[in-house]
This record gives structure tokens, sequence and C-alpha cells, in this order.
């Protein structure tokens, strides 16, 4: 297997180049050891940060924006997505609020206060 990849860890964006099999891939074109590691884990077990809105149910067309705590798997988005969707929250709201609790390891946070 090969595979090319553009790292997102910092701005450089380093054109990488992943070759080998799951057990034992290399990684050439990175200019940091980060880079190395960001290819290896976008090959064996991509992950994601997601962002989004919930519903503030006490208060007319407002939203609260909410991120995950930790990166979540990349093929579970859809499913975090759908349950982000059918929450609504009640004010206020603090930055830092858990809104879903226990979501594959890690958390949804509110990250704006709402009052």
């Amino acid at each position: 297997m090969e595979r090319k990849l553009t790292c997102i860890i910092c701005p450089r964006g380093c054109s990488l180049t992943v070759a080998g099999e799951t057990d034992s891939l290399t990684v050439t074109g990175h200019a940091c050891p980060r880079g190395e590691t960001y290819a290896i884990n976008e090959c064996t077990n991509p992950v994601r940060t997601i962002t989004s809105i919930v519903r503030v149910e006490n208060r007319e067309d407002t939203m609260v924006s909410v991120k995950t705590a930790q990166p979540v798997p990349k093929d579970k988005i859809f499913e975090i997505m759908g349950m982000i969707r059918s929450t609504a929250v009640a004010a206020p709201v603090k930055i830092g609020d858990v809104i879903i609790d226990n979501i594959y390891g890690t958390q949804v946070i509110a990250t704006k206060n709402i009052d």
C-alpha cells in the first residue's frame, strides 16, 4: 500500500508518503516527528474533532456551539452528528458544560456561553 497525505499538524503542510502494510508503515517527506505520527495514525486509526451546534430550547432562535472534547473515530462521525442533531439544552449554558456524556470515550461540550 502507498498513500499520499498532506500533514495538517503545523502550517508547514509537508507532503507525506506512507508505504507498507498496517503493522510496518514507513513515512517519508515529514520535517518533524509529529508528521510521521500523524501519517501513521491517519492510515491506521483516523480520528477527527467534531464541531457543531445544539438547539437551546428555552431561547427563541438560539443555538449553542459545541465540540467533542477529544477526537472521535472518523467512521463514527455521522452517528455522532445524529446524536448531536437530536439534542437540545436549556439555558443558561457555560463554556465547558457537558452537553452529551460518554460518546465514544469523550464528551460533547459547549464552546459558547448562553445566558
